[in-house]
């Protein structure tokens, strides 16, 4: 009986356990990414803060544009309509609250016109977002 010994058995990388852990290792950092987007207001260049936080509590994202336009949640609204919208939206919360994103080239007077809009709606709670430096 002969015994066949192989000697020139070369090191093989497998890929197929290499492609799982790649793929794994995707899919955890897209979940990552997706899972840290808190931002539910529209894109606008907001002002910078070294102190700036985030209050994931809060129900309402209201966007003001540089071209002064304002959204709520993501749907144009007219600043004469806004706390007639506000109080509609959050009158069944006890404690809400407003994410307000202002782009950083807004003219201050149209800033406080839109506060007072969202004031007079009976929202006290009110953001103010801002980047981190």
């Amino acid at each position: 009986m002969k015994v066949h010994v192989q000697t020139n058995n070369k090191a093989r990388i497998e890929m197929l356990p290499l492609i799982d852990i790649v793929f794994l290792l995707l899919v955890f950092f897209i979940y990552a990414m997706l899972s840290m987007a808190v931002h539910r207001g529209l894109p606008v260049m907001l002002p910078e803060s070294a102190t700036a936080t985030i209050d994931k509590k809060l129900i309402l994202s209201v966007t003001v544009k540089a071209d002064g336009s304002i959204y709520v949640d993501k749907n144009r609204i007219l600043l004469k309509n806004l706390k007639e919208t506000l109080q509609k939206m959050t009158a069944k919360n006890q404690e809400p609250g407003v994410l307000f994103f202002a782009d950083r080239n807004l003219s201050y007077q149209k800033l406080f016109r839109v506060l007072d809009q969202i004031r007079l709606a009976g929202l006290s709670r009110i953001s103010l977002q801002a980047e981190v430096e």
